[in-house]
């Protein structure tokens, strides 16, 4: 393969501006590898972020991964290295070979990947992201009309690779997304919900993470196909009438090689002291917020997925560990702000922008927090002195509720307050009722397993349990079909209005309805 070659830059003065200041929210159309064409020649164009490389290089199949071969050039003054490389196209594996500063040789994937290789290979895959027709617009339409606040949410949360398989094959059975498209629009449908919230579609190396340790920001997994699986999945949910939430990682991310941990030798998106930029208990890293680069990598991710994936909503996962320097620390493990408190500043004010910018653009697009402490004003405007977000987890109704279904009625009396502490601050924030992966995993046992009794008294406690939290003021998530079969049925007024601070009439009926063989498997479960 030739050597790169010399060419005027994609990337402008104007992008290398807007970037450095954190404001370019089309950077991904930039960094990245992209399919184009120059000088009448087809290829490639790659471009990283790597200011304190010594040089970069991108090595790939196509090349034979000959670090020599197609050397990057560095442009402009805020560390980007950019090369054209003709000849190839859609398909190629590749990574950037980062020469650090003292002389180390670091492979790393592309951080604006598109596509990536099957795990346990770490290459980033040249894609082109154009070439999907969609035909969702009636939804697209539909979806920004109205407030969001006053429409009815029922939430199934799903995670891809554990909801269903193909027993006894050699990739572990994995159902596509186009087959996993064709086979939860029914159940969806069957069951009355009108989001699917989705676990573990960036790219992550392990299946055990559940996709929480991210190291591809800007691609859908490939354990279940192609970018363009991914969009037509999300085009038939949109068809049918279901909108799309994607769990969405911005607290941390994984130390894995190949991953954005000291990217180019420095810590580049991460914080450069370890007491602000690792978390103890994870063994993770905490992005930079204070940085312009990385604040702008993440909040162009979240309008990349909303942009090229047409998705509705992304609940943001660990929020608390964002809002407290301390969060999961002991003394002297964390750095106080510069008040002598522990609140990280600038991450509060990447929210504020991040949530300022999607409600401006997206009005029918949710921003949800998964946020765990009494912290004031998640759901206020950013002008309110709010972080803005559309919806918040309500994990304190979560805990109590679970708390006291798990009581043998004989102690319930005593208890009571379980049940209505949380309609005293229903009015404090738009919360989402969650019974979610959380309340179930980790010995945890199941929702059926959690009641007291015999089966039918588990049935009848489950039952009247799901009727209380569909008439509790606040939206409604859970998941079920692991938990319970097929055999949980919610019905419910879609004209219904059921807000946190507006509770009307509401018309409900829920049917749990198995044999002894399917409870027996659901309690063994």
């Amino acid at each position: 393969m030739a050597a790169a070659q010399d060419f005027s830059p994609f990337i402008t003065e104007m992008d290398r501006y807007l970037f450095g200041s954190g404001t370019h929210y089309d950077i991904y159309k930039k960094l990245g590898a992209h399919v184009t064409e120059k000088d009448g020649k087809k290829g490639v164009y790659f471009a990283v972020w790597a200011p304190e490389a010594k040089g970069v290089a991108v090595v790939g199949d196509f090349n034979d991964w000959n670090e020599d071969a197609d050397k990057m050039d560095l442009t402009g003054d805020v560390g980007i290295y950019e090369a054209f490389i003709p000849g190839i196209g859609s398909g190629e594996k590749y990574k950037y070979l980062i020469t650090t500063a003292k002389g180390d040789k670091l492979y790393k994937a592309d951080p604006y990947a598109n596509y990536a290789e099957l795990r346990p290979g770490t290459a980033s895959v040249v894609t082109d992201l154009t070439g999907f027709k969609w035909s969702d617009n009636t939804w697209l339409k539909k979806r920004d009309e109205g407030s969001v606040q006053e429409k009815p949410m029922a939430v199934y949360e799903c995670h891809i690779g554990s909801w269903m398989r193909h027993p006894g094959r050699e990739d572990e059975g994995f159902y596509t997304y186009r087959q996993f498209a064709d086979r939860i629009v029914d159940y969806l449908l069957d069951m009355h919900y009108t989001h699917i919230e989705l676990i573990g579609i960036a790219e992550h190396p392990f299946d055990g993470s559940w996709g929480y340790q991210v190291t591809g920001y800007y691609a859908p997994t490939s354990r279940y196909g192609t970018p363009d699986d991914f969009m037509y999945m999300i085009n038939k949910l949109h068809k049918n009438g279901i909108g799309v939430i994607l769990d969405w990682v911005p607290a941390h991310f994984p130390k894995d090689a190949h991953g954005l941990a000291n990217f180019d030798g420095s810590c580049l998106y991460e914080y450069a002291d370890p007491k602000k930029g690792e978390h103890p208990d994870w063994g993770t890293k905490i992005f930079d917020y204070g940085r312009n680069e990385v604040k702008n990598f993440l909040i162009a991710n979240a309008l990349f997925w909303i942009n090229e994936f047409h998705v509705d909503g992304l609940r943001v996962d660990a929020v608390a560990s964002m809002l407290y320097l301390d969060y999961g620390k002991q003394d002297g493990q964390w750095i106080a702000n510069k008040y002598g408190s522990n609140e990280n500043l600038e991450a509060i004010e990447f929210f504020k922008h991040l949530n300022s910018l999607i409600s401006g653009r997206y009005p029918g697009v949710m921003m949800i927090a998964e946020e765990s402490t009494a912290w004031p004003k998640i759901t206020a405007k950013p002008e309110d002195d709010g972080l803005g977000f559309t919806f918040k987890w309500n994990m304190g109704w979560m805990h109590d509720f679970c708390d006291y279904m798990k009581l043998d009625p004989i102690f319930r009396r005593d208890n009571h307050h379980k049940l209505t502490f949380a309609m005293s601050y229903n009015d404090a924030e738009n919360y989402i009722l969650v019974l979610s992966h959380d309340e179930v995993v980790h010995l945890k046992c199941s929702m059926l397993n959690k009641m007291p009794g015999y089966y039918v008294d588990k049935f009848a406690n489950l039952r009247v349990g799901y009727t209380y939290m569909m008439g509790h003021a606040g939206k409604k998530l859970m998941r079920i079909r692991s938990l319970t079969g097929h055999c949980l049925r919610i019905r419910y007024m879609r004209e219904c209005r059921h807000t946190s601070g507006n509770f009307s009439r509401y018309t409900i009926s829920i049917r749990l309805c198995m044999n002894l063989t399917e409870a027996s498997q659901a309690l063994s479960g």
